[in-house]
């Protein structure tokens, strides 16, 4: 049965594996493809809310974080892995 999602495997010069999914752009790794993938799908649960708490104003500010600095909206990622040029 398929989801849908389209999931890259890269196979790292240390021998571990990262997985992407390329429509939310979250990234996880594993020392094998099963965990790597495994990791991912963690991952994305967290990312879209299916698993987790939500963080909250009082959460970042006993990190030390101002709230009202994080925008509202997610931005771009700024990691190598998701730059469409290869």
């Amino acid at each position: 049965m398929s989801t849908g999602r389209e999931i890259r495997l890269i196979e790292e010069d240390d021998g571990g594996w990262s997985a992407i999914d390329e429509e939310l752009n979250v990234a996880s790794q594993g020392e094998t493809r099963e965990e790597a993938l495994e990791m991912l799908d963690e991952a994305v649960a967290l990312h879209t809310g299916e698993a987790g708490e939500p963080v909250t104003d009082e959460d970042l500010r006993e990190l030390g974080i101002d709230p009202d600095s994080i925008p509202d909206e997610p931005r771009e990622p700024d990691a190598p892995w998701f730059d469409s040029e290869e």
